[in-house]
Formats: C-alpha cells, sequence, structure tokens
C-alpha cells in the first residue's frame, strides 16, 4: 500500500551503516538459526510497512554472512543475534558500500543527477555477472534488492531468471512495502520473512540512534506517537510543520466525498514547490486513510469499492512519485488526488 516515502530533509543514516537493530528480534533468530543449519533458503522476502527496518536487517543479515563463510563456525554457532562489530574490515566495507560479496539494487541517479523512479533491466542483469563470477567460489555473494517494487517489469524478469537457477552459496534479500503486489513467480521462490511495525518506544530509540536528536525531545515524542511504528514515518514528521499539515490532511479526506476547492487551494499553498517533507507528510497521509478504508471494508460486501481504491492509489503512487522527481508543481496533486478518491468512495 505505502508509496515510495520522500526522502525526509532531517539527516539519517543509511541502512548499511546501522549496525543495530530495533525490534523484530523474531526475524532476526529466523535469519540466524537458518544459517548456521545450513540449510539456509537462497532467497528471503523481507516485507512490512515502510521504514520500519527492513532494509537495515537485510544489510544486518548481509553483513553477517560475508564475515562468517562457515555457518557451522563455533563463532556462527554460538552467536546470539547477526552483529558484527563496526570495526570489523567486513562491516567498513559494507558501510562503504565497496565489498565485493555485497551487491545492491535500488534506484539510482540518472545523468542529470535525477534519481529515478524505477530499478532498470540493465542494473538488475548486473546480478548475473555478479554471481556468475569466479570470485563467486570464495566465499557467499550476497544480493539486495531495496525495494521489489521499484523494479521495472522487465528488471523484475530479469531478477527472477537468476532466482530461477540460484548459484552456489547465493543468497538475496529482497525487501518489500507491498509483498502480495509482488509477481506470485518471485514470491513462489522466496521464504517469507513478515515484519510487524515497530513499537514507539523503538520507534524514538532507532530516531536517536539514526540522527543524533535528543531522546526527550518534545517534538520526536510527538512525532513517534503519531508514527503507527515507522522510523521513515516519525522523521517525516520531524520536519517543520509536517506534522499539523498530515493532520489537515486527515481531517479533508473525512469529508470526502465532499470536496471543498477553497480548501484543496489552501493545502496546495501548504505544500511548496522543492519542499519534499511537506509533499511526503501529504502523501503519506493519503496513504494512511486509503489503507484504513480497505482494511475497514467486508471485502465480500465491497469488492467493486475496494478495486477502486486500489486501482486510485496504484495512479496516485505514480503522480506522487513523478511530482517529486521532476519537482512538479504541488497543487495539481492535490486536486487530483481528491478528485479520485472522492469519485472512488462515492
Amino acid at each position: 500500500m505505502s508509496a515510495r516515502q520522500v526522502e525526509p530533509q532531517i539527516s539519517a543514516v543509511h541502512p548499511r551503516e546501522t549496525t543495530e537493530l530495533f525490534g523484530h528480534r523474531e526475524a532476526e533468530a529466523a535469519l540466524l538459526n537458518a544459517y548456521r543449519s545450513g540449510r539456509i533458503p537462497h532467497a528471503w522476502l523481507i516485507g512490512g510497512a515502510s521504514g520500519i527496518g527492513k532494509a537495515t536487517l537485510a544489510y544486518r543479515m548481509a553483513r553477517f554472512v560475508l564475515a562468517h563463510r562457515d555457518s557451522f563456525s563455533p563463532e556462527v554457532q554460538r552467536a546470539e543475534t547477526l552483529f558484527v562489530d563496526p570495526s570489523n574490515p567486513i562491516a567498513r566495507h559494507v558501510a562503504a558500500g565497496a565489498h565485493g560479496g555485497l551487491l545492491t539494487l535500488e534506484r539510482t541517479v540518472n545523468d542529470k543527477g535525477v534519481l529515478r523512479s524505477v530499478i532498470t533491466v540493465d542494473e538488475t542483469r548486473e546480478t548475473i555477472s555478479f554471481f556468475g563470477s569466479t570470485a563467486a567460489a570464495e566465499g557467499w555473494r550476497v544480493c539486495i534488492v531495496d525495494t521489489v517494487e521499484d523494479l521495472n517489469p522487465n528488471a523484475a524478469n530479469a531478477l527472477l531468471k537468476v532466482l530461477e537457477e540460484p548459484p552456489r552459496q547465493s543468497l538475496f534479500l529482497l525487501v518489500s512495502h507491498a509483498p502480495a503486489r509482488l509477481l506470485p513467480t518471485i514470491l513462489s521462490r522466496c521464504r517469507k520473512l513478515p515484519l510487524r511495525p515497530l513499537s514507539t518506544e523503538d520507534v524514538v530509540r532507532a530516531a536517536v540512534q539514526a540522527t543524533g536528536i535528543a531522546p526527550d525531545d518534545p517534538a520526536l515524542a510527538e512525532a513517534a506517537d503519531a508514527a503507527e511504528g515507522s522510523v521513515a514515518r516519525a522523521l517525516t514528521l520531524l520536519g517543520g510543520d509536517a506534522l499539523k499539515l498530515q493532520q489537515r490532511t486527515a481531517n479533508l479526506l473525512k469529508n470526502l466525498p465532499r470536496v471543498d476547492p477553497r480548501e484543496l487551494h489552501a493545502l496546495g499553498e501548504a505544500l511548496p514547490l522543492s519542499d519534499r517533507v511537506a509533499l511526503s507528510a501529504f502523501i503519506d497521509g493519503v496513504d494512511r486513510w486509503v489503507g484504513e478504508k480497505l482494511r475497514a471494508d467486508d471485502p465480500n460486501a465491497n469488492l467493486a469499492r475496494l478495486a477502486r481504491l486500489a486501482e486510485v492509489w496504484e495512479k496516485i503512487s505514480r503522480a506522487a512519485r513523478d511530482t517529486a522527481e521532476y519537482n512538479l508543481e504541488r497543487k495539481p496533486l492535490v486536486f487530483s488526488v481528491f478528485g479520485m478518491l472522492a469519485e472512488a468512495v462515492r
């Protein structure tokens, strides 16, 4: 359900540099136990809401496997978590994005310095040469896809070909905000590892660790309470008046299908050009509202309504990505979003 989050202005540490994991102890134990059994599935789908630590867990697993090639070694058998000391050369190389045994597929910038909206097929085809290199015989090769939803159709098919015939000592860690929307053929080749939203306490601790903000900051407490278990959402809400803007959006959504053009104009004015935090807060508010509607409806009695909402949200997600990527005017997006939602719930 979640749209790709627009990057908040608050500086946060990249998951590959994050060595501490908050929450998700059962999921971490599942990965560790599978690895030291010597029969670990070659592909894992780490699913859950945006910003709850899925990529952090993926990099944590990658570091551990690359630092402990022998799953039956005493160190692995005694390990209680996937922690690898940040001073370890493997951890330093992973943090710098310079480890030869780790390939990350994620959205990159184009020749003009603009972040692409998808992961391309050419980038995904790198997995073939990566896993086919002679260096693979020297140890594990790990590929992290962050996120699978960002793969364009051709890229998804290219990844599927590698998943169908995985090389020896290969490990795929696929991060997904919406696993149910993925290709059934990809789903069938992965071990599912769903993650739950974090507790409010863990959101606070993770935000402090990622940004250095004071743990007793009142704004952090307010953002964490409203974040519904997502650190990314908490960081977004910490930016400027994002929390107030999200509440304002929620109030307008409550009135649907009635729409007041004057209120929409005012909301559009509150989303200044180049303000990514405000745009993220707006889209996140819409995302939460649609999610609540879908969960509240009886799927047997409202199939047509559910289909309309799901289709509309796909269009909103694309429009939001284009608006952020090309820095388009926000007001047309506001009117388009409310117009589509009003028609869907009528």
